[in-house]
């Protein structure tokens, strides 16, 4: 696999987490509400969603305002954007 293509699919890892995070935006909430720490609220959303380290983190460092229906479709298009330009398509 090229840079290219790794750089890639981080890229659609990240967007896939994102946008299981606003599919589940209420569980994702409490769990940040009822952690300790910010260890803790990554661990635990990641296990919430199915995520690793990258994508937990993207989904703590992500903006209030991308949990609204608008930016979930824009993230939606984003992942099968991505999705048609890898050479398998996941």
């Amino acid at each position: 696999m090229d840079e290219d293509e790794r750089r890639m699919r981080d890229h659609l890892m990240i967007v896939d987490a994102l946008v299981r995070a606003v599919d589940r935006r209420d569980e994702v909430f409490q769990i940040i509400e009822d952690s300790e720490d910010v260890d803790e609220a990554r661990r635990r959303v990641g296990q919430l969603l199915g995520l690793g380290e990258l994508g937990s983190r993207a989904v703590l460092d992500m903006q209030v305002r991308r949990f609204t229906r608008d930016q979930r479709q824009r993230l939606a298009f984003e992942a099968e954007e991505l999705r048609s330009k890898l050479p398998d398509g996941r």
